[in-house]
């Protein structure tokens, strides 16, 4: 990574964690070493956000949502809207993960409103792209990431408030991993999009993370890459090797 984008690792604990479990995590992180040096986000259930950010609120780490809505309010039943997770504490959101799009059906017109949305509230957005096993092998990754680029750009007003995550959906959850080389060739891919796209500023300040089933094991070698400025975590992220995926550059 460059040295002048500062690492970030985040932590999606997806439908996951209790409040026994959680409170471990917090614990983790509070009492053990970490680079401090790295940005550290947690992403816990919804209902769980406010506990997290009561139990890190001395650590430097901060708290995300995993998903937002697009309005602010109104009878959508079982949603949460930005000024909500704001009022619970929270300084982020991730958006656009494989999940929402490939499960619930969250295309990117929506994605993009939600992008809006929540940088109106004032939370930094987890941006998510990244294409599906069949994408790949015919050869449209980045057919499919931009796509997924050009509905997030079309909603941001402030590039600072951005993480991009590149999460290769046929790495996520399946212990497959993309190799330090090809996922350093798409983070490439993207920041000269950005370059030619919305500034040369925004492509060397942006941070572009990797997600797709990081471990304490493949961490190292994907840090050392030029354009991959940190991680987005799994399962990982609720074991010890959280730690040691913070401190895989030390």
């Amino acid at each position: 990574m460059s040295e002048s984008r500062r690492f970030f690792v985040g932590g999606n604990h997806k439908m996951n964690g209790d409040t026994a479990s959680l409170s471990k995590i917090a614990v983790m992180l509070s009492e053990t070493q970490w680079d401090k040096n790295v940005e550290v986000v947690v992403a816990p259930p919804t209902c769980y956000i406010s506990t997290l950010v009561q139990h890190l609120s001395k650590t430097g780490v901060s708290v995300s949502a995993q998903n937002i809505h697009e309005y602010q309010k109104g009878a959508f039943t079982g949603e949460i809207s930005a000024s909500m997770v704001v009022d619970c504490g929270a300084t982020y959101t991730i958006l656009g993960h494989s999940e929402r799009r490939h499960v619930f059906g969250e295309g990117n017109e929506q994605i993009g409103q939600k992008t809006a949305t929540a940088l109106a509230q004032g939370l930094t957005v987890i941006a998510c792209i990244g294409e599906q096993l069949e994408e790949r092998q015919a050869g449209k990754t980045m057919d499919v990431c931009i796509s997924q680029l050009t509905a997030f750009k079309d909603n941001i007003s402030d590039w600072s408030k951005v993480v991009i995550a590149y999460e290769p959906v046929w790495a996520i959850g399946t212990g497959k991993v993309a190799t330090p080389e090809q996922a350093q060739e798409v983070h490439a891919k993207i920041r000269n999009w950005l370059s030619e796209n919305v500034s040369s500023d925004v492509a060397g300040s942006v941070r572009i993370i990797y997600g797709g089933s990081v471990n304490a094991g493949n961490c190292g070698d994907l840090s050392l890459q030029r354009d991959i400025d940190g991680f987005l975590v799994g399962g990982a992220s609720l074991k010890l090797d959280f730690i040691q995926i913070i401190n895989c550059q030390q």
